[in-house]
């Protein structure tokens, strides 16, 4: 039984491919099904599971792209997971953007956020969190150490 909202974003092609690196970064992800109009071809749809979350990829080919509108923000929780999903996100062909923001190869937008961002940013230290906030826009990877260097070192 598919949950009753899920996110279906339009890819041109290759969307299996995507699902399945998808899955493989996060725990708690699996592909659930897909369909195959052609049993020989590719899918048409790709249902998956992310962190938890349902989504649904719709190989639907030029017609519609995906953009910077719609975007899957993930929030890390040290400088190593951060590291490793910018890496693994901008291989082989992926871009990156300023302030966490990356494309990964299939044109699907990221911003790859550590905890610690939210937490300096939001905080009572107002002048602290204003520094942070100039530090993270000269940013592309966001650098806790840089962030924390920023805050007053706390």
């Amino acid at each position: 039984m598919p949950d009753k909202i899920s996110t279906c974003l339009w890819f041109r092609e290759h969307g299996e491919v995507a699902a399945e690196l998808y899955v493989s970064l996060f725990e708690d992800s699996r592909i659930v099904g897909t369909f195959r109009p052609d049993p020989d071809g590719p899918p048409l749809v790709v249902d998956f599971v992310l962190a938890g979350v349902p989504y649904q990829i719709l190989n639907g080919g030029p017609h519609f792209a995906l953009s910077e509108a719609a975007s899957i923000v993930v929030h890390t929780d040290d400088q190593a997971e951060t590291d490793h999903l910018w890496s693994a996100l901008t291989a082989h062909g992926g871009s990156e953007s300023r302030c966490g923001w990356l494309k990964d190869r299939f044109g699907l937008s990221w911003q790859v956020t550590p905890r610690q961002l939210i937490e300096m940013t939001s905080g009572p230290d107002k002048a602290a969190a204003g520094r942070v906030f100039q530090a993270m826009m000269g940013m592309k990877k966001i650098d806790i150490a840089g962030l924390k260097a920023a805050y007053g070192g706390r």
